[in-house]
């Protein structure tokens, strides 16, 4: 018996990839920013370490410069069962990446918002290799 959930994901890996490379804004040309975002579901298992790892290892594949050690915090029953998980954040000299975790339904969503040039091919494939992506859309704004 096929679960829905893994018709859905066997259905949509069959879809090919794109990207949204549409800008959302036109203010403040002369301030080159450059954001990543990566959704999707996971197949690993997600916690305070392998964030930290993550966050490591992004940042030092991709040549980003951290200025502080990164934040973690676990939401530990404190809302609804579907949003338990995580939320995390390293500072970088330009700027930051988030994440948040949603350990039940094992879905994240994570942002590289960099004022610097980056290669956010690369940057995909390695949060779709890291969490074992099945499912993930991404876009570049």
């Amino acid at each position: 018996m096929i679960f829905k959930s893994e018709l859905m994901r066997v259905v949509s890996s069959l879809i090919p990839k794109f990207m949204n490379t549409t800008p959302l804004t036109n203010i403040a040309p002369e301030i080159f920013r450059k954001r990543l975002l990566v959704e999707g579901y996971f197949d690993v298992e997600v916690t305070e370490d392998s964030l930290r790892k993550y966050f490591s290892r992004i940042t030092s594949e991709l040549g980003l410069r951290t200025y502080g050690e990164p934040i973690i915090h676990r939401t530990s029953g404190a809302g609804k069962d579907i949003n338990e998980g995580f939320d995390g954040f390293v500072p970088l000299v330009d700027s930051g990446i988030y994440i948040g975790v949603w350990v039940n339904p094992k879905f994240l969503s994570t942002i590289i918002y960099t004022c610097g040039e980056f290669d956010a091919e690369k940057a995909i494939g390695l949060v779709e290799e890291i969490f074992r992506l099945s499912d993930f859309q991404s876009a570049i704004f």
